[in-house]
């Protein structure tokens, strides 16, 4: 029978998201990957533990996470009923709708339709009667974003979300969805959206109109699939997902455009007493509307790794100055 470690809520920081009640860890743990039916449960079992043993408390997951679709949920669900259900309440566990889950159409994008029946679909799966945070995915073109919030709003008042928040939207989005959950008075409380080192969108008038909001941010993909770490410093290893010719979102070509940069970046790294990955992170954290990081992991020690983050999230005004100097030069290109 698995206990929790007594000591867990004492290294972990906690930060307030945006003007809401609710605190997140200063690291989250993300399902996308390693938690399909294509991986060992013994080793997801493992990783949940651990993250729960050293204070997260957030797990976040989609109704499409996997592999197959749905298949993270089901794996979560049963982990948490065999492991973690006596901590429900210490839990942040939120999942999402937006990408394509079933045939036809209603199995995809923003409508009410799809976003009442994805959440059921969520919670069975999971075995829940709630989930914390429920989030529209993505925005939909052709759905007004009033049909997507009152979707969402009508989650909150059934009760089977907390709270309610997007992903994926921009500045303007974010903005015109906002001002209808503050006349619903719903529960907007999250953004998530990619940002790290190499991807900084998020500066361009997002983060202005999540001030301006009171709503928080946590950060998806802050090491940039990887290449914000030590795995390709020397190179592309032949069981790396960059060598894979499947993966989407990072290819040998990716690595070999920023291989300069990345080795730069680690030397200050080197010299913060950090790896890369955790000034990485760190520097995600360093944003004042971020209030979580969200990490995946493979195994227990990348996770017990990244969160060796925690130990230095200061920056001095010259490091952010290099850093910026270091970055500047991938723009230029």
């Amino acid at each position: 029978m698995y206990l929790a470690n007594e000591h867990r809520y004492e290294k972990m920081a906690y930060r307030r998201l945006g003007n809401s009640g609710l605190k997140l860890p200063a690291i989250s743990l993300g399902l996308w990957h390693n938690f399909g039916d294509v991986d060992n449960l013994d080793n997801q079992r493992a990783i949940v533990r651990a993250a729960f043993d050293h204070g997260i408390t957030h797990f976040d997951l989609a109704n499409n996470y996997g592999p197959p679709a749905g298949s993270a949920e089901i794996n979560f669900g049963r982990i948490l009923k065999e492991d973690l259900l006596p901590y429900r309440d210490e839990l942040i566990i939120s999942s999402k709708a937006g990408y394509y889950m079933w045939p036809g159409p209603y199995g995809e994008w923003g409508s009410r339709k799809y976003i009442i029946a994805s959440c059921e679909q969520s919670l069975k799966r999971m075995g829940l009667d709630y989930v914390d945070i429920f989030y529209s995915h993505r925005p939909d073109p052709d759905t007004p974003l009033e049909e997507t919030a009152l979707a969402l709003d009508h989650l909150v008042r059934q009760g089977k979300a907390l709270y309610v928040g997007v992903s994926n939207y921009s500045a303007e989005q974010t903005a015109e969805i906002a001002k209808i959950f503050h006349d619903l008075k719903t529960p907007f409380v999250i953004h998530q959206p990619r940002y790290n080192m190499f991807d900084r969108w998020i500066e361009d008038g997002l983060t202005d109109v999540l001030t301006e909001e009171g709503i928080g941010a946590i950060t998806f993909s802050p090491l940039a699939q990887g290449m914000l770490t030590n795995r390709y410093l020397n190179g592309i290893p032949n069981d790396s997902r960059a060598h894979r010719s499947d993966s989407p979102f990072l290819t040998e070509e990716n690595v070999q455009s920023t291989i300069d940069v990345v080795k730069q970046l680690n030397s200050i790294a080197e010299k913060r007493g950090q790896t890369l990955a955790e000034m990485a992170l760190a520097w995600n954290l360093r944003q004042p509307t971020v209030t979580s990081v969200l990490i995946g992991a493979s195994r227990v020690s990348q996770l017990e790794d990244n969160l060796k983050a925690l130990d230095n999230l200061t920056f001095s005004t010259d490091e952010l100055k290099q850093i910026d100097d270091i970055l500047s030069k991938l723009t230029a290109k």
